[in-house]
């Protein structure tokens, strides 16, 4: 992990396409801008984590099967 300083109103590259900018801090957080190509997605983490974990689900079609099953029997 690369760990670097900076100040509100400095920045980072990350790549040419890519810049994060610290817009500001305020105790424990960190308000960052990121400047990047519109058809780049950028996700906060969380979200990320819970769309990979749905599109695993999806692709698994007795996992699916199941569930459709078990929420049938409860109605």
């Amino acid at each position: 992990m690369l760990v670097l300083s900076r100040k509100p109103g400095e920045s980072i590259m990350i790549g040419d396409q890519i810049e994060l900018i610290v817009l500001s801090t305020e105790g424990d957080v960190v308000k960052l801008g990121v400047v990047a190509p519109k058809e780049q997605q950028i996700l906060r983490k969380e979200i990320y984590a819970a769309l990979k974990e749905s599109n695993q689900e999806a692709s698994n079609p007795a996992a699916t099967l199941n569930k459709l099953s078990n929420f049938l029997k409860k109605m």
